[in-house]
């Protein structure tokens, strides 16, 4: 059996029984009941993925996965692919936002070398798991050979279980790599199989004839590689990007170790959402940070049945909107277990 398939049977339904407790608690804090909305869904959320009534974060971790992709050779980005190792040594030096909204959050950020097309000196802090030096150009021919794409997922379960070593109550996942837009509307047309149109939006900031142009390549590349919506991992392998792959990793391992994944934008639901289609079950452990301003976001939430916790026009990635998704969760959980019952406090409740 290989690495992906024991992670796939390992992952549980939720357990019930300790999301019934937690509801419990919720009902009989001083507030009247489900006042606080979304807050105590999660809470009771993280008491199944938990399994205990009393869930608890503490050690927060944000996986902001690096790669590159061939396909920017078709003038699909506004910047050129040197910005995505350059990126990488300012997550590493601290420089990023994503490194300022984990320190406001007191996550540490996980940074890892997918697939990046550059050699990336040895820093505090980078874990190097390239797989190549970036995909290939996906309007010409296949991103990556199926085991690549498998060998990938694998490397995002090895990362996560190297960190799940260490502490991690709850997971971020986002994404460094000039260019991902576009794979990852591919995807997300493949999977859900809405119109490339649709789900195709403006990146980093392209122009409208640059859109056009990025549209087209979309369809070329769906046209020449013909991916299969009923396997996920030639989808993967067809259209995808190594840090996509990472990035279900992570969701895969994150739900078989029974630990929340909350998900950033549009790429980082990419991943996810190859997770999902591997693995449904995995969907239970997957938090929606943010809607995207990318277009094909919603298309992707809906199919994975999340439902986004803010809408902040975020277009960044890296795992920012997962940051600040983890600020709520980690909120809701210390509702459900710090705020006193009606009987703790001696209020009166509520006159039937």
């Amino acid at each position: 059996m290989s690495r992906l398939d024991e992670i796939i049977e390992k992952i549980e339904p939720l357990d019930e029984e300790a999301m019934k407790l937690a509801r419990e608690r919720q009902d009989n804090l001083t507030k009247p009941q489900g006042s606080l909305g979304v807050l105590e869904e999660l809470s009771i959320k993280l008491a199944g993925i938990q399994r205990t009534s009393r869930p608890k974060i503490e050690n927060k971790v944000i996986f902001t996965m690096a790669g590159d992709h061939g396909v920017v050779e078709e003038g699909v980005s506004a910047y050129p692919q040197e910005v995505t190792p350059q990126m990488v040594y300012n997550f590493l030096r601290g420089g990023a936002a994503i490194n300022v909204l984990a320190r406001h959050a007191g996550a540490r950020v996980v940074v890892v070398d997918m697939g990046v097309a550059a050699d990336i000196e040895a820093e505090d802090g980078l874990v190097k798991k390239k797989i190549a030096y970036g995909t290939r150009n996906i309007a010409r021919e296949p991103a990556m050979t199926r085991e690549q794409a498998v060998e990938a997922i694998e490397a995002g379960i090895e990362v996560f279980e190297k960190e799940f070593k260490r502490g991690v109550d709850i997971a971020g996942v986002g994404d460094m790599g000039i260019g991902n837009t576009t794979p990852s509307a591919a995807i997300c047309a493949a999977i859900t199989r809405r119109a490339v149109e649709e789900v195709t939006g403006r990146g980093t900031g392209i122009d409208d004839e640059a859109w056009k142009r990025k549209v087209a390549v979309i369809k070329r590349a769906l046209k020449v590689n013909r991916p299969d919506p009923s396997d996920p991992i030639d989808v993967l392998a067809k259209v995808g990007g190594y840090e996509i792959a990472g990035i279900a990793g992570v969701a895969l391992a994150a739900a078989a170790h029974r630990v929340a994944v909350v998900i950033d934008g549009f790429i980082a639901t990419a991943g996810a959402l190859i997770a999902g289609e591997i693995a449904p079950l995995a969907r239970e452990y997957m938090i929606a940070s943010h809607l995207s301003q990318e277009a094909g976001h919603r298309a992707m939430l809906e199919h994975l049945s999340l439902k986004p916790l803010l809408n902040l026009n975020l277009r960044l990635g890296e795992g920012t909107g997962a940051t600040l998704g983890i600020c709520l969760v980690e909120a809701g959980v210390r509702i459900l277990n710090e705020m006193a019952t009606f009987a703790e406090a001696g209020v009166s409740e509520r006159i039937e």
